[in-house]
């Protein structure tokens, strides 16, 4: 048994390899692989998900693929480049990492987009599982500037989860896919939370000021635009805080719990762990 990771140098890959090391036979897809992080266990193999050609190699005696693509307008290319290499090569099992809400008819292109690699996955012939999950906590990393924290919920709350949680579930499943063949699993923390109440916990934690500085949908998008983000993302996103405004993300539900048997992590401890982190800000 042979896993093959992909994305393995973005931020949700990486944890998934780290709870992979040591546990099975992992493979880890990179296009460069000076880029690839120092892991005891996993194999290496330099491959583009935008070049078909490249992929044979580091398809070759994996029976189970971790499917992820970064958001952009070239991911369904990408996922269907990864599937038709899976294919080729006998793979017997994909877990792919989707996003919340993807459906035809969802708020954000990101949405709607997944909803293609999905439907193409389900389609396949392959046994499968999907995670769509919620807004990272993660992301509120580079969401604190001194004493401002700015985001994507507008005022309503959301089920953010730690992407450590995601990985916990994604290595669960990775191992022992059999039975979660053909579900789709949605990943949310525990409790749905505001941006208010997230700079609360981090005032706490870091024993300093922090407040939620709610912005527009238009003020969010250009403030996107100045931080140097590319006009397609920028405006991706943009739907996202549209969406999350509106309460579109507000629910729980216990698929982590179901999965890796424990609850997942709520914001307290997320903060409180990545402290240092915020510190910095």
């Amino acid at each position: 048994m042979t896993i093959l990771i992909t994305g393995a140098t973005g931020m949700v890959s990486s944890e998934v390899l780290r709870e992979l090391a040591g546990t099975a036979p992992v493979r880890a897809l990179v296009r460069d692989k000076s880029r690839a992080p120092d892991l005891d266990g996993v194999d290496f193999a330099v491959g583009d998900l935008d070049r078909p050609a490249t992929l044979t190699p580091a398809f070759d005696g994996v029976t189970t693929l971790w499917l992820l693509t970064a958001m952009g307008p070239l991911a369904p290319s990408q996922s269907m480049n990864a599937l038709w290499a899976a294919r080729q090569a006998g793979v017997r099992h994909v877990v792919r990492f989707s996003a919340i809400g993807a459906a035809h008819d969802a708020p954000t292109r990101n949405g709607r987009l997944h909803a293609l690699s999905d439907t193409e996955l389900r389609h396949s012939g392959i046994a499968w599982t999907i995670l769509r999950p919620s807004h990272f906590m993660q992301n509120l990393l580079g969401a604190l500037a001194g004493e401002e924290l700015h985001g994507l919920f507008g005022e309503a709350r959301v089920g953010a989860v730690d992407v450590r949680d995601i990985a916990s579930v994604a290595a669960e499943i990775l191992v022992a896919p059999d039975p979660h063949d053909g579900m789709i699993y949605t990943l949310t923390g525990p409790e749905s939370i505001s941006l208010h109440q997230a700079a609360e916990e981090a005032s706490r934690a870091l024993g300093r000021p922090a407040r939620y500085v709610p912005q527009s949908p238009e003020q969010t998008h250009r403030n996107l635009l100045q931080a140097g983000l590319d006009d397609w993302t920028a405006e991706v996103l943009t739907e996202y805080r549209v969406a999350y405004g509106s309460g579109w993300g507000d629910f729980t539900n216990d698929h982590v719990a179901r999965i890796v048997g424990r609850s997942p992590r709520g914001i307290a401890e997320f903060i409180h762990d990545h402290r240092e982190q915020l510190s910095r800000a």
